[in-house]
């Protein structure tokens, strides 16, 4: 059996490895045993996780949902390629979304709006006017079938 001091010193050398005991612990119902410390840590960075990963998406998303609709001259030969990309971001946002992510995106969506369109705004080179604010709403950005144009 893992003490406390093992599995912290585990966890310097071996993170998965000490995943597993921790794991073990837990379902043994072994809590005296738990390194707490590393263990609020790694469930942290855990929601840190997701949080990142729901928003890059729905960033990616928005930026080609812009391109979509706002640079049309690079319309006719890149539409089909960003309806693809939507379509794609969509269904791994969609996946990984439950009811606090989705919160969670709903209350971050100005900034993550705007991350988009600094990267649009690079991407044309300044040669088109986006909007300021989001044009979107959520549940748009999230239905597969919803489309701007």
């Amino acid at each position: 059996m893992k003490t406390i001091h093992d599995l912290k010193q585990l966890y310097e050398v071996d993170d998965s490895q000490w995943l597993e005991e921790t794991i073990k612990l837990l379902k043994n119902q072994q809590f005296r045993n738990l390194d707490l410390e590393n263990l609020i840590e790694e469930l942290e960075d855990f929601g840190r996780r997701d949080k990142s990963a729901v928003a890059s998406l729905l960033e990616q998303v928005i930026r080609h949902l812009l391109l979509l609709k706002y640079w049309t001259i690079e319309q006719e030969s890149n539409a089909v390629h960003w309806q693809g990309e939507i379509y794609t971001f969509r269904t791994q946002l969609n996946r990984r979304l439950n009811t606090n992510l989705r919160n969670y995106l709903e209350s971050e969506l100005d900034s993550i709006y705007k991350d988009a369109l600094g990267f649009v705004k690079i991407k044309t080179q300044n040669s088109v006017v986006f909007p300021s604010v989001s044009p979107y709403f959520l549940q748009q950005l999230l239905d597969i079938q919803w489309w701007p144009i």
